[in-house]
This record gives C-alpha cells, structure tokens and sequence, in this order.
C-alpha cells in the first residue's frame, strides 16, 4: 500500500512539474481592491529612474498602464494629460507605465501607430504630446506590470493616502466620447475618503504584451518570411503609371540601387514600414536602377531581406528617362523617396536617405490610409 502511494505521490510530482513547464507564464492576475500598490523602480522618458516612494507624500496615487502603439491607448492621451493638470494641484500623483515587451508586439499591431513601445520611441512620443506626468518603461523583465497584472491599456489603478488599491478598471468607458469619467470620479472619491461606488470596472483596449506570448508573432513573422519575392521589369511609361496612383491604396515608392551604399542601408527599414502598414490601405513599391544585366542579384538582395511588396528594375540604360518619369523635380541622385495619394499627389518627395519616424508619421496620419477621399 506504501509502495502504491509513494509511485501516486511521484506521478503527481513529475505531472506537476510538465505541466507548469507547458504553461510557466499564467496571465498574471489584475490587483483587487485593498491589496497594497507593488514597489517600482522604472526608467522614464526624462532619462530618470522613478520609484514609488518618490510620491510618497501625494494624497492620491493613479497608476495607469498604456503605450505608444494602441489605438485606444492613443485615444485616452489627452484624457490623461487633462487629469494631470486638473489633479496635480490638489496632491494626486499620475504616472503612465508602458509594460509591453517587444519580443510579442509584432510589427503588424503597429499599423495606428507612429512609433513603437521601446523607450526611445516613448521619448518621442512624450515630446510630441508634451507629457508633464512620468511616463515609464517596463518592457524588458515586465516584473512592476506582472505584481500590477493590467489587461489591456490603458488599465487604471488608483490608491489611496496608505497606497490601498481603491479602483482598478478603465478611465472611462467610451473610446470615441469619454471624459475620463469614471476615473476623475473614482479620484474625487478617495480624495474625499469616501469607498469608489464601482471600484472595479472592465477595461477595453490592446491586451498586455507579455514576453512568454510570442506564438502569434513568430507564426506572422514566418508566414512574411515564406512570402514570394519578385522582381519584374518596368519601361518609362510603367513607371509613369505607378506615379499616377490610381489604386486605391496610399503608395511610397523608393527608388534605389545595389550600388548605392545609403539606398542599401535604408531598404530593409522600408520592408519593415511595409510590413507594419500593409494591412490597411497602404503599399510599398521598389524600383531599381542597377542595369539589367544585374537583375538576378537585385533579385538575391531583395529575397534577403525578405522584400514581398511589388518591386521592379527599369528596362532601360537611360538614366535621364528614368528620373524624368519618376519625378521632373527629381535630378536623379539616388535614394530618392515619394509618397503619393490616391489620384496621384505627391504629397513627400526626399532625395537622400528618409527619416523613418517622420515618414511613419506621414503614412499613419494620412486620411487615405484608411480609404478617406
């Protein structure tokens, strides 16, 4: 009977330790009212580390997580800065904490969005939007955004005087019309001592993108890495065809060559700005300017980097034809870079390498991007 036991007590041991080896990162669980606010000590975008205690002395503390890339994220920024200005005043600290680690943010959850979540991309974001709260990194071990388990950003969590979780759920519940209701309401509560009416509320957003969660971005990574890579010639007139634009997707078309060392440099950023809006009513299309004769290692270059939008290598030796049809303004110099709406206007022209950021912010906030005439 020992005997019998002892084996039970080993298989239970052993399925014990496969199965939390299948699943070692369960969802973290989202704080609950009463529990105690987790100690944190986080690079911001002012190049400073913040740690809880140095707002020990704030009648209030809001702790809300959010990013960059999140559409509804983006939606509650102003939301947010009104309640820093509105609550600085009266003792009510707000930090902003970005929890999402790039290793499962892939490149097509991007696509409404200038910038990614790293920390340098947050620096930008905070200078754009003119941040006066902290707005804090936790991408890399994630520790501060598992003790706080948000679900989505934004996700709100207000304490008290004693740092007693009072309210934990959305800001408010409409991404579109909200005021930031419902957390200016849970805020006037605790500053009055009074219980939150509704102290836990659903929230609605982009979920928390946990470093162990990486199966969807590896499957979509593989999937574009399997994708056909094709190099077709293309004569004046074709060229001048592209520049009319008369698809109905916002088009960015570079042209550039082998040989050119800055054309080389940028290309695989301009594969990477395809893979994050291709989703949505945008292209990329490439057109090379080595000679013909070296088409089949054009071709090699663009299957290294995995170029699967629509490329082309002009048909002609005539280098003066091909500015001429790409663009009149063009004096032929290579990289060179437009962007054109629907019906053919140029609305960004560049000789010269492109600044990624400031051409991600023209794609993004292009009304035709989402199909608008």
């Amino acid at each position: 009977m020992k005997i019998r036991q002892l084996i039970t007590a080993l298989i239970l041991v052993f399925f014990n330790l496969f199965t939390f080896g299948q699943d070692a990162h369960p969802q973290p669980k989202t704080l609950e009212p009463g529990a105690k606010a987790p100690d944190f000590s986080l690079p911001g975008t002012d190049d400073k580390i913040h740690k809880l205690s140095d707002f020990a002395d704030s009648k209030v503390l809001v702790v809300v997580f959010s990013c960059n890339h999140c559409p509804t994220a983006q939606a509650y920024e102003e939301r947010l800065k009104g309640i820093y200005d509105t609550y600085t005043p009266r003792g009510v600290a707000l930090v902003v904490i970005s929890p999402n680690s790039s290793k499962s943010l892939n490149l097509w959850e991007q696509g409404w969005s200038d910038l990614g979540d790293e920390l340098e991309d947050m620096k930008i974001r905070a200078t754009d939007k003119g941040f006066k709260f902290p707005y804090l990194y936790d991408g890399d071990d994630q520790k501060v955004s598992i003790s706080y388990g948000p679900a989505a950003t934004p996700h709100a969590f207000v304490f008290d005087k004693n740092r007693m979780l009072q309210y934990v759920g959305c800001i408010d519940p409409s991404m579109e019309n909200g005021k930031a209701e419902t957390l200016r309401n849970a805020i006037e509560a605790v500053l009055e001592g009074r219980k939150v009416d509704n102290p836990v509320t659903k929230v609605f957003g982009c979920s928390t993108k946990w470093a162990w969660k990486t199966a969807e971005t590896n499957k979509l990574y593989k999937q574009w890495s399997e994708l056909p890579v094709t190099l077709e010639n293309i004569d004046a007139k074709g060229i001048k065809v592209l520049i009319q634009n008369k698809s109905d997707k916002l088009r960015l078309i570079n042209v550039w060559a082998t040989w050119c060392g800055p054309c080389v440099m940028e290309f695989p950023d301009l594969v990477t700005i395809d893979r994050i809006y291709r989703s949505r009513n945008f292209e990329f299309i490439s057109i090379n300017a080595d000679k013909m004769s070296r088409k089949e290692n054009v071709l090699k270059f663009l299957q290294k980097n995995e170029a699967s939008n629509k490329n082309f290598i002009f048909s002609s030796d005539n280098n003066n034809e091909l500015a001429e049809s790409v663009d009149p303004q063009w004096n032929g110099a290579l990289p060179y870079t437009l962007v054109i709406e629907q019906g053919g206007k140029i609305i960004y022209r560049l000789q010269g390498p492109v600044d990624i950021v400031e051409l991600r912010k023209l794609i993004v906030n292009n009304r035709y991007i989402d199909g608008v005439k």
